[in-house]
């Protein structure tokens, strides 16, 4: 969103000039926008359209778009024919002159008559502009649509056939997103968009086409391999790149234009409707081979995106991230966590190349608003000494660079042109004139590339961009009439105006609706110009004087770095966004919602008490206090114990230690859902992260546990299955120096109010298999685990401390002992691990936690399965098992569970974490029978949401359990 545009269209003259603000007054000039609007809406339709549709289509528009010009002209032909006689007949004295009254009677019809027909003639002019420029978007649609369907590619990929194919790239590589697939992460696959030039089926044809593909390359196919005298890789990776498998880095390195001979299998596109006709996924035989370098432009753009990635190697984390991004769109270094972050607040337009990037460089080459055209103009043209034209020139040889280090892509493109428009201002302080320059820019870009008109980035770029120009001018000087300071004003305007256009598309993208966007923006966009522009000169330099690069990365990571503490602040308020319907009735649902708003506003604007109580209202529902929360939702309850969050199919658990205290028993598939789960029942402290067993749908969310929390420890299973997932709990800990300790049967720990100890697996010398890691001490005094990356077992036990505060990292807390509870704590002597087991899978070497929390006797199973539970029941931890007040059922409630376990336990309440319509059936029919036969509430996630537990255990013990819906 170009938030830069408003200020771009304003003239003010300069101080002591005596010029005048250019007049702002007088209607829109949108004579433009029907052309545009009508190329937009054709091309989206007739991308995927037959070509006897299309070509009717182009018939019917031309046909009544000449039909109309054509009654123009013999119009014009008539009139000027009727002038002509009409002054033949004055000069001959046939026409008398009439009399006064006559005459001005005669005058009035004949200007009302006139207007009359300028009007028609104005709408014939219109509709028939309308008519070509469908026609003129229904052929380039027809054309680049057809282009993805014909050729023997995709009837190739519907056949899953395999082939030899050479493919030019048209895009930099990307990585896959992670995601939790079932109990294991989908694999991280290279994903590029690529051309293919020449294929070769397996009866030996080669053909010669042009068709787009999607090409992916899984982690064991090697990198490719050179031709003579070709470098290995186009563009080494730099940073974090280094640390990746050699091929994985290479393939990522690649720069676009780069040509590439391959084999793999082609299958159909993923989804229907956009410019891939086929998926190409890369086998390692034969060895991809380079078959031609990238283009001078590409290799002189490469060159400059790496100097910038190694200008910004030593900064910090964020800005480290940020900036590159922030540049030029580079961002291979944003984390999933900062994603979400500026997600939250509706910032990711700040991770894209946008329009505002160009037009701050513009604004620094051309200096203010209405002065490009003025003596006294300023910005760093005249400085230099540089004519208009050259400063011309200099400007569009800046655009041209711009597009080529950030690529030529669809969103490069569309940034390219909104900074055209703002040029425009710049040059001419007008904003009458911006309409018609947008209507243009979006008609030449629809018409360049159809598949524009599906892009929902092209959608709420051209939206904010409109706002900016039409709704931010008014409420500005609304605001300023309000007595609100003229620059917040504006800058109020245009992110207020922005929001409001762009909020149902947001909408249908995110299926929320963010509270905290407008300010968010605000704090944000100060940061932006600063950091573009030494992030620019960063750019240019590196190749030149690397220190004076980074001296001018490490000058813009100051401002990089304010713009992520935006994100995450805003992102870490419990009321940041709300849920919304992602459907396009939810988004004029949204917009109606808006206009309402807009309108009830402008009436507020005149009473300011009422306006300070709204904005004291909304900061409670962005800040939600807990308080203030529980006695309007009921959620959570007071005094609960132990809380089951909704993650969808997995598991994420909280035991209640103390006034915003948790122990997280699990962290369930998503960051998102785990964090808000948490954020509501207002969890700051987590003095021990307990992950069952290393399978995605218990550790994938780890990082939305840790996102704006103190965690003192994580504690894991011993088991290091599957090892990807295990190495990402490592990696995760390690990065916020938060030590790893392992669970072993026997410990036993305590925060506040709250006991547990560690029921299963046992200690490695009673048969934990030998590749685990080595678990963590026997009963006794607490450990004092080393840094998380430190490889071997875990350090030899230490003495505990005295009960403290739980500290945020570092060290186990001194308030979690692992020392033998008293009797009154319910748990009884601490057992002996029972017989060798060796768990045949992740599932079997579950952590199992036995706990007791003011009066309540919990039992969590983690994923259990019957061979496990076996072994447990025959360990003399089975002796305390009997009679607990509520069960966290095993597996997700799956058939596979050991009924002897289940009528030992008798729980008064079982809890299943299972998400809705899962492909697994849980939690099964079966098991839930058999809980209620042995006299159990069962209570499911997937129907009833959060659940949380208060009360006292026991038979004589009040119990409830309340849920979130």
């Amino acid at each position: 969103m170009n938030r830069a545009l408003d200020a771009a269209g304003r003239g003010t003259g300069y101080e002591g000039s005596g010029a005048t603000r250019p007049s702002r007054a007088g209607p829109l000039d949108l004579r433009l926008v029907p052309p545009a609007l009508a190329a937009w809406g054709t091309a989206a339709l007739t991308l995927d359209a037959s070509a006897a549709w299309t070509a009717g289509t182009v018939a019917c528009c031309l046909l009544g778009g000449v039909l109309l010009l054509s009654v123009r002209r013999s119009g014009r032909a008539g009139r000027r024919g009727r002038t002509r006689r009409a002054g033949q007949r004055r000069r001959s004295g046939q026409v008398g002159r009439p009399e006064p009254t006559r005459w001005a009677g005669q005058a009035g019809r004949a200007r009302a008559a006139g207007w009359m027909r300028g009007r028609f003639h104005w709408a014939r002019a219109t509709v028939a502009a309308v008519l070509l420029c469908a026609a003129a978007a229904a052929v380039s649609a027809g054309l680049h649509g057809a282009d993805v369907r014909r050729g023997p590619v995709p009837e190739l990929a519907r056949r899953f056939a395999a082939v030899t194919a050479e493919v030019e790239l048209s895009g930099d590589p990307w990585l896959s997103g992670p995601r939790a697939s079932g109990d294991h992460m989908a694999p991280v696959a290279v994903l590029a968009r690529a051309e293919v030039r020449s294929v070769e089926a397996a009866d030996g044809r080669r053909m010669r086409v042009r068709t787009p593909v999607l090409l992916i390359i899984d982690a064991d196919v090697p990198a490719p391999e050179a031709s003579a005298g070709r470098s290995r890789s186009p563009g080494p990776p730099s940073g974090a790149d280094r640390h990746r498998p050699g091929g994985r880095a290479a393939w990522l390195g690649l720069l676009p234009s780069t040509r590439l001979r391959v084999g793999g299998r082609l299958a159909p596109a993923l989804t229907g409707g956009d410019r891939t006709a086929a998926v190409l996924r890369v086998r390692g035989r034969p060895v991809p081979r380079i078959v031609a370098g990238p283009s001078g432009p590409q290799r002189l753009a490469g060159r400059l995106r790496a100097g910038l990635r190694e200008a910004t190697e030593d900064l910090p984390g964020d800005a480290r991230a940020l900036l590159p991004g922030l540049v030029v769109g580079d961002t291979s270094r944003i984390t999933p966590e900062l994603e979400h972050a500026f997600d939250e607040t509706d910032l990711a337009h700040i991770l894209a190349v946008s329009g505002s990037n160009l037009t701050v460089l513009l604004a620094l080459l051309i200096g203010p608003p209405g002065l490009a055209q003025r003596a006294e103009r300023r910005g760093l043209a005249p400085c230099l000494g540089l004519s208009l034209r050259m400063t011309a020139a200099l400007a569009g040889a800046l655009t041209l660079g711009f597009v080529i280090v950030c690529r030529p892509d669809p969103s490069v493109l569309r940034a390219a042109a909104c900074g055209a428009v703002a040029l425009l201002a710049l040059a001419t302080g007008r904003r009458r004139s911006l309409i018609p320059a947008l209507a243009t820019a979006v008609l030449l870009l629809v018409l360049y590339d159809p598949w524009l008109a599906r892009s929902y980035g092209f959608l709420l770029s051209v939206l904010a961009t409109g706002a900016l120009l039409v709704l931010a001018p008014g409420w500005s000087e609304a605001l300023r009439r309000r007595r609100v300071p003229p620059r917040l004003a504006e800058a109020l305007a245009a992110a207020a105006a922005a929001q409001a256009v762009c909020a149902p598309v947001v909408a249908v993208l995110s299926a929320r609706v963010s509270l905290v966007a407008v300010p968010c923006n605000l704090l944000a966009e100060v940061a932006v110009a600063p950091a573009t522009v030494l992030g620019f000169t960063a750019l240019a330099t590196a190749p030149l004087l690397m220190p004076v690069a980074k001296a001018l990365a490490w000058c813009a990571s100051w401002p990089a770095g304010c713009i992520a503490a935006v994100a995450r602040a805003g992102a870490a308020l419990p009321g940041a966004g709300v849920d919304w319907p992602g459907s396009w009735p939810g988004a004029l649902a949204l917009a109606a919602v808006t206009v309402a708003v807009v309108a009830i506003g402008r009436r507020l604007l005149r009473h300011p008490l009422w306006c300070g109580l709204l904005g004291i209202l909304l900061v409670l529902v962005v800040a939600r206090p807990a308080p203030l929360t529980r006695v309007i939702t009921g959620w959570p309850p007071p005094g609960w114990r132990f809380a089951v969050c909704d993650v969808g199919q997995g598991d994420a658990t909280v035991l209640a230690a103390g006034e915003g205290t948790g122990v997280v028993v699990d962290a369930g598939p998503d960051p998102a859902l785990v964090d808000d789960c948490l954020r509501r029942l207002g969890i700051t402290r987590v003095p021990l992260v307990i992950l069952t067993h290393f399978h995605a749908d218990h550790v994938a969310g780890l990082p939305g546990v840790l996102r704006g929390r103190s965690v003192a420890a994580i504690e894991t299973t011993g088991l290091a299955e599957p090892p990807d997932q295990a190495r990402f709990v490592r990696r995760e800990a390690a990065e916020r120096h938060i030590p790893v300790v392992t669970a072993a049967a026997g410990e036993e720990r305590r925060v506040g109010p709250l006991t547990w100890r560690v029921l299963w697996p046992p200690p490695q010398g009673a048969g934990t298999p030998s590749g685990a890691r080595t678990p963590a001490p026997a009963p006794g005094p607490a450990s004092v685990p080393g840094p998380a990356s430190a490889p071997g077992p875990a350090p030899a036990p230490g003495p505990a401390s005295a009960p403290g505060p739980a500290p945020v990292s570092g060290h186990i807390p001194a308030s979690v002992p692992a020392s033998v509870p008293s009797p009154a704590s319910g748990l009884g002597p601490a057992p002996v691990p029972g017989p060798a087991f060796r768990p045949e899978g992740p599932n079997d070497a579950s952590v199992t936690l036995l706990v007791h929390t003011g009066g309540l006797r919990l039992l969590l199973l983690g994923d259990l399965e019957p061979p496990a539970q076996q072994a447990l029941l025959r360990s003399p931890a089975a002796a305390g098992l009997a009679g607990v007040d509520a069960l966290k059922v095993a597996h997700h409630g799956s058939a596979y569970q050991d009924p002897r376990l289940l009528r030992l336990a008798a729980p008064r309440v079982a809890l299943v974490s299972a998400g809705a319509d899962n492909p697994y059936g849980h939690p099964a029919p079966s098991t839930v029978a058999a809980l209620r036969s042995g006299g159990a509430t069962v209570l499911r996630t997937d129907r009833d949401g959060a659940l949380a537990l208060t009360g006292t255990g026991g038979k004589g013990g009040e119990m409830r359990v309340t849920s979130d819906r």
